[in-house]
């Protein structure tokens, strides 16, 4: 599949993972967001650059339940728990937080 970016074709994977991380920035994430029906605000902006910097350091992907916890420890408890997280993110918030941040659907999401 492909994403349409400011005139720029961008491969995806059949559910809208980049193929190439390196393809992202903030305009794809906000392409991806608006066809995932995600209306961006500076809260989902903090936890996509928290799990943006999470795959940089530790070169892998959490679990939903670390993802939780790991969110808790950085932002604070008020964000760390999945009540919030799934306000930002309905459909699931380590899936959709790792797709609007371009990097690879997590092992543990179907």
């Amino acid at each position: 599949m492909v994403l349409m970016v400011e005139n720029v074709c961008l491969e995806t994977t059949e559910q809208g993972f980049l193929v190439n991380s390196a393809d992202w920035n903030e305009e794809v994430a906000k392409s991806m967001a608006e066809l995932n029906n995600i209306p961006l605000n500076d809260q989902h902006w903090e936890i996509i650059l928290f799990i943006r910097h999470y795959y940089e350091k530790y070169k892998h992907l959490p679990n939903a339940r670390v993802f939780t916890k790991a969110i808790a420890r950085a932002l604070g408890e008020d964000k760390g728990n999945s009540r919030y997280l799934h306000k930002l993110f309905p459909d699931g918030p380590l899936k959709y937080a790792c797709k609007l941040a371009g990097l690879p659907k997590p092992p543990t999401c179907l």
